[in-house]
Order: C-alpha cells, then structure tokens, then sequence
C-alpha cells in the first residue's frame, strides 16, 4: 500500500525541489528517498524510473516556466514584450536551477512525452511575442531558436559563474535583449 499523503504528484514535486537544491546531475532515487523519508521501493508504487521521473520534471519545469511566460507577456508587444519574457526566463532559471536544466535543453520526443503539451505552449507564446515583429512560419522557428540560444546561453553562463568581469550582469542581460529587439525588428530587411 502506497504511503499517505505519496502520490505522483508530490513525489515529482518533492524531486524537483530537490533538483533545485543539490543539481540536476545529482539527482538521484536514492536521494529523493531519503527526502520524502520512505524506502526507495516505495517510489516505485509512484513512478516507473528515474528516466521517467526525469521527463515528469522537465514536464512539470516546461509548465511553469510557459506560465510565467504567459503571465510576463499579457498585455505586451514589440520590446516590451520580448524584454518581459526574457526576464521571466531568466528569473526562472535563477530561482529553480535544476528543474530548469531538466526542461530547457532537451526538446519533448513526440507521441506520449509529457513535456509535449507544455513546451507547445511555450511555443505559442514566443510565437505570438515574435509575431509582433511581423515574423511568422519558418521566419517564427529560425527567431525561436535564436531568442532560445541567446537566453539560454546567457543564463547558462550565469549560472556556472562564467561572468566574473566587474561590469553589472544586468546591464549585459540588457544589452542582449536591446541586440535581440533590433535584429529581431530588422529580421526581414535586405
């Protein structure tokens, strides 16, 4: 008989507050274990693997991380727009270190992922943040990995400690999103 108050959801959460706390490579079944203080084959009355378990997580990061996407983006166009989802990007990335590592690099692998219905709903957002610069179709996807690349790298950068020059992250952070808005605005032009 499972445990009470165990359930798929809490242990997934209960992972990926974990994940947060000591990495994303050190997760372990083990650990997540001894944090939920139960048997390690308890858990698996509530997932199958730490594969599967893994996907959960990136599903569950995707979720929030399109969440506060949308929030970041209501009511906004053009610079406000993409300057307003960067932010809420990297915000997220800063508070949940490893549920963000397992959404943001691995794309969903198709038909049964988890982490497909969430990551289309990011897509949508940036889609409609990058329709405000006229881009649309393949214009939409080739700007989608550029704004991905960009973002991620910085905050990846971030995170691992690689700026260690004196000037203000954020002016930089800045700068990035300046360079982004006008290439992005100059997308189309010969």
């Amino acid at each position: 008989m499972p445990r009470a108050g165990l359930s798929r959801p809490v242990v997934v959460a209960g992972a990926a507050c974990l994940a947060d706390e000591i990495g994303w490579q050190n997760l372990t079944l083990a650990a997540l274990a001894n944090r939920l203080g139960v048997k390690l084959p308890s858990l698996y009355k509530h997932i199958d693997s730490l594969e599967g378990l893994r996907i959960d997580i990136g599903a569950l990061a995707l979720r929030e991380l399109g969440s506060e996407l949308r929030t970041a983006a209501v009511g906004k166009a053009g610079r406000d727009a993409l300057s307003a989802i960067a932010s809420a990007y990297r915000a997220y990335a800063h508070a949940h270190p490893g549920r963000y590592a397992a959404g943001a690099l691995a794309a969903p692998s198709g038909d049964g992922d988890a982490r497909v219905p969430p990551a289309q709903s990011i897509l949508r957002t940036i889609f409609a943040v990058l329709e405000g610069y006229g881009l649309r179709g393949d214009d939409a996807v080739h700007a989608t990995r550029v704004l991905r690349s960009c973002i991620h790298g910085f905050v990846a950068l971030e995170g691992a400690g690689g700026f260690g020059m004196p000037q203000d992250v954020d002016a930089s952070f800045g700068h990035l999103v300046q360079a982004l808005h006008e290439s992005l605005s100059r997308w189309g032009a010969p």
